[in-house]
């Protein structure tokens, strides 16, 4: 995986591509900046509503973080995102997830 700097380099040189946001946010939970990765997991959501593991990671780290509430109604944005763009294993993902919480 690339180093936060190349993805930030990445991220400058193309705004509009939601990838460089998305492995930031992950880099940054790996590291564990969780509320950075919740930034650039929300960068990611806000250039495509469609990235449905975002919703997912983005989910998980508000749960690490003891947002339940909020994992929740991101998961909810991410099950109806999957719906939308007919993507199964995501929306099972998703969806076991939000089992977990419930």
């Amino acid at each position: 995986m690339p180093s936060v700097e190349q993805l930030t380099k990445l991220m400058a040189a193309d705004p509009t591509d939601p990838f460089a946001p998305y492995a930031l946010a992950m880099e940054h939970t790996k590291l564990g900046q969780l509320v950075t990765a919740l930034d650039f997991f929300d960068r990611c959501l806000a250039l495509d509503s469609g990235y449905c593991y975002a919703y997912f990671h983005k989910a998980q780290v508000q749960k690490t973080l003891g947002d339940r509430l909020g994992a929740r109604a991101t998961l909810t944005h991410g099950i109806a995102a999957a719906k939308k763009v007919g993507d199964g294993k995501a929306l099972n993902e998703l969806s076991g997830l939000l089992d977990e919480l419930e």
